[in-house]
């Protein structure tokens, strides 16, 4: 017979209350409350469980830090690699945004969406596991680009662009696709395959010249400046 019983730090992750690991983190302290009484590391629980945190646990989630980036083109999302840094060496006060004191930069930020080393634009990055959970999992939250092409799309290309497609014989998820221009398209994707929009438009035959992340869910963009970062305000939401 199965064990109906979920691991403790399974539940919150899957409410998306934090991450497994910061549950963990909980749970080692007593910080976690199942049906009104302390848990313990490893302890399981019904899967509709009344599960809390403790107000010592809420405060210090409150203290998370997201930021926000303006990611230029030659930077890599997460680890340096040959002959590329990464996008973390421009989280400095000099380019802080704004003219409020720049926040604390904690020295493990997570990159919560990656973005390609020829691509710029909005890359988000957090010490916080629900919104790391959120971004990177499999939810359908949505992600805008801007896309410059190298020659003009034609209505028919456009429109094979709109889908079905498939990749790595895989189909992708349906895309929402304007034309701004000639050449200029915006993409919207509910999912993030490697180098997807790239490959997408070489299906078509068609190459991309630039591409650039406006908006992820409901946080854009906006006027931040190439290479310059910002804290999530308390008023944004993905």
């Amino acid at each position: 017979m199965n064990d109906p019983l979920v691991r403790i730090s399974k539940l919150l992750a899957a409410r998306g209350v934090c991450s497994r690991r910061e549950a963990d983190s909980y749970l080692e302290r007593g910080l976690v409350l199942v049906n009104g009484r302390p848990a313990v590391l490893g302890e399981r629980a019904a899967p509709d469980a009344t599960i809390t945190l403790a107000p010592q646990a809420k405060a210090r989630q409150g203290r998370r830090v997201t930021l926000l980036m303006n990611k230029p083109v030659g930077y890599v999302s997460g680890q340096p690699e040959k002959g590329y840094q990464s996008a973390h060496v421009l989280l400095t006060p000099e380019r802080h945004a704004g003219p409020a004191k720049p926040p604390r930069v904690p020295s493990e930020l997570a990159i919560a969406g990656r973005l390609d080393i020829d691509s710029q634009g909005l890359l988000v990055l957090t010490e916080d596991g629900r919104i790391a959970r959120l971004l990177i999992g499999g939810n359908s939250i949505e992600k805008e680009y801007l896309v410059r092409l190298v020659r003009p799309i034609t209505d028919k290309d456009l429109q094979l662009l709109r889908g079905p497609l498939s990749l790595d014989d895989k189909p992708l998820r349906p895309v929402q696709v304007q034309r701004l221009g000639p050449d200029t398209l915006s993409m919207t994707l509910t999912e993030g395959r490697k180098r997807q929009i790239r490959r997408m438009l070489m299906l078509i035959d068609h190459e991309v010249r630039g591409l650039k992340r406006v908006r992820i869910g409901q946080v854009r963009l906006g006027g931040l400046g190439l290479g310059q970062w910002r804290p999530l305000a308390p008023s944004e939401h993905f």
